[in-house]
């Protein structure tokens, strides 16, 4: 019996724990899987406070590149960079490889993070939006 009762109090513990752990919704998931491709694919260039290398890795926080038009950032991690472009008046000369080889699921998680952190404040990228930009892609 005083087995029985140890059990029930343990799980009745273990419960109550599992009750208050905090729960993280789908954004926030898609947001610690980006910053899992970020540290891994974009960190190098972009710098861990996504500030760039000064005229040759665009920074990505608060530029209106970043929290700007969706479809001009999925088509820059699908097909690279390899002209300089101005970003908010500044040209930045390192070409950008394609990563056209990230799931549309990674593709997303990473945007939405990049354009939820560094100061940035924007909509998640939704992997029917990378979709779609990638199948025009020729």
């Amino acid at each position: 019996m005083k087995r029985m009762i140890v059990t029930c109090v343990a799980l009745s513990a273990i419960l109550s724990l599992m009750a208050q752990a905090p729960k993280t919704t789908p954004g926030q998931q898609s947001k610690i899987r980006g910053k899992k491709v970020y540290e891994q694919y974009c960190l190098a260039c972009h710098q861990v406070d996504g500030g760039g290398v000064p005229h040759l890795n665009p920074p990505l926080k608060k530029t209106s590149f970043i929290i700007g038009d969706k479809t001009k950032l999925i088509d820059v991690i699908l097909k690279g960079m390899q002209s300089s472009v101005p970003i908010d008046d500044e040209y930045y000369s390192n070409n950008m490889p394609p990563h056209n080889f990230l799931k549309d699921q990674e593709i997303a998680d990473v945007l939405t993070f990049i354009r939820n952190n560094f100061g940035n404040k924007a909509k998640a990228v939704t992997i029917a939006e990378v979709k779609a930009v990638r199948a025009k892609q020729p």
